[in-house]
């Protein structure tokens, strides 16, 4: 009976294998048919008028006077938020030993590798002058300046450096026992590059005692760091006296929001993945119930953070400048997004505790869509509406984003979804190993 359990499990486990190697081996007409759109939206959407804002200056650009951040440090949080769920989602769900992570966790640390390459372009876009962005690193210079370490801007720098740091070492010892996979069936050059990559990895006991002790010891590690690498995102805003930044509640609300269009962002990924890949064996609707339950969870944080936020508007010390700023974003200018933010973020999640909807996978894909829409909108109220409408009426003004904004945000996505189509095809877009032994714990 014992060899009859071992036989059904090394069967399983060798048509996972095929089943991944194909997947990225044979390129499909869609997939090259959606890798052409994506590399069209990064070339057209962000590199062109990029390069036009880099010749004709910022003023191509909707950002004024008051509002002085507008869609570029919008994406820059919202990317920040969908790289820092990736690994907290893959990390958190480890130290608990949750079972439906290794369908997950490859594709969530990729996209927080990806995601945080993305955020980091748009602090340095909105500089302006991007070939001076070395002027935001502490380093001893001829010059004799010093960077400003009061500056919003110089936290963002250290937060993205150090999470990029150790997502991309996360990654990457998660990649050790795959690789290797992939290179015991390759040939010619292709085997050897796997070959180095995979650092003579051979499976051994002593390798995965050192291996599983250096990754549960990178998990411990990546958990609080991501909490507060988002802290210091948030206090981007908390720190300074707009009305509707000024408050406690940042750290902990962008934390949740982070998760939350983390979660979505998976969803948005994987499900099409698993169709294009044949992966629906080994990714099931199960699997996609246990992450959406986290989505369901997350949602209810940021709605009470919605209904949090006009509680202390009202209770503040100043509350006649905080309380007008949240009726005016209810009933002022920017209604429509922000209504259509309540929208995507507190009502669409509510649907999904109706079982048959959260166990249908094309309407998961959908409101994984509304959520990504939601939190985007989130972040732009925010920034845009605060600063729109401050402390004196005579410098309130309204703002609109520009042709090269919207172009730049779509050409981020561009970028985004390029990069994540290639890893697809260039390394192992599930946990090979790990699902091997969840496959084999039942069996």
């Amino acid at each position: 009976m014992e060899d009859k359990k071992n036989i059904t499990a090394r069967e399983y486990g060798d048509k996972l294998d095929r089943v991944i190697l194909d997947a990225m081996e044979r390129p499909s007409f869609l997939y090259f048919l959606a890798l052409f759109i994506t590399a069209s939206a990064f070339l057209f959407g962000l590199v062109l008028p990029l390069l036009y804002q880099s010749l004709y200056g910022l003023g191509v650009a909707g950002i004024n006077n008051p509002v002085g951040w507008g869609v570029y440090i919008t994406d820059f949080v919202f990317w920040v938020g969908i790289a820092h769920s990736g690994t907290l989602i893959s990390a958190v769900l480890f130290l608990f030993r949750s079972k439906f992570r290794s369908k997950f966790n490859r594709s969530a640390e990729a996209m927080t590798v990806f995601a945080v390459l993305t955020a980091g372009l748009f602090p340095l876009i909105h500089l302006g002058r991007i070939w001076l962005f070395y002027w935001l690193l502490p380093y001893p210079n001829q010059r004799q300046l010093w960077v400003n370490f009061r500056s919003p801007l110089v936290w963002d720098v250290f937060a993205v450096s150090t999470y990029l740091t150790v997502s991309v070492i996360f990654f990457y010892v998660g990649l050790i026992p795959d690789l290797a996979t992939v290179r015991a069936k390759s040939r010619g050059i292709v085997k050897w590059i796997y070959g180095i990559l995979s650092l003579g990895w051979a499976g051994k006991e002593r390798q995965w005692r050192h291996y599983m002790q250096a990754y549960l010891f990178l998990a411990a590690f990546a958990t609080p760091l991501v909490v507060s690498v988002h802290s210091v995102v948030s206090w981007d805003f908390a720190m300074g006296i707009v009305p509707g930044w000024h408050t406690t509640i940042f750290a902990p609300y962008f934390v949740a929001g982070a998760i939350f269009s983390g979660c979505a962002m998976v969803l948005t990924l994987v499900i099409p993945m698993r169709r294009f890949f044949k992966l629906e064996e080994y990714i099931t609707v199960d699997d996609f119930e246990a992450l959406t339950k986290l989505l369901m969870v997350t949602s209810l944080i940021v709605g009470y953070s919605y209904l949090v936020e006009f509680a202390l508007a009202y209770y503040n010390v100043n509350a006649v400048f905080e309380a007008q700023q949240f009726t005016y974003r209810a009933t002022g200018d920017y209604v429509i997004p922000y209504w259509l933010m309540i929208f995507c973020n507190v009502l669409v999640p509510l649907t999904l505790f109706y079982r048959p909807l959260r166990r249908n996978i094309a309407y998961l894909f959908v409101a994984s869509i509304f959520v990504n829409i939601g939190m985007w909108l989130e972040r732009f109220n925010i920034i845009v509406i605060s600063l729109s409408k401050e402390f004196n009426p005579y410098s309130w003004g309204l703002y609109s984003p520009s042709w090269v904004e919207i172009g730049i945000t779509i050409g981020s996505f561009g970028f985004f979804f390029t990069a994540f189509l290639l890893f697809a095809k260039l390394l192992p877009v599930v946990a090979i190993a790990e699902v091997k032994e969840v496959a084999t714990a039942k069996h």
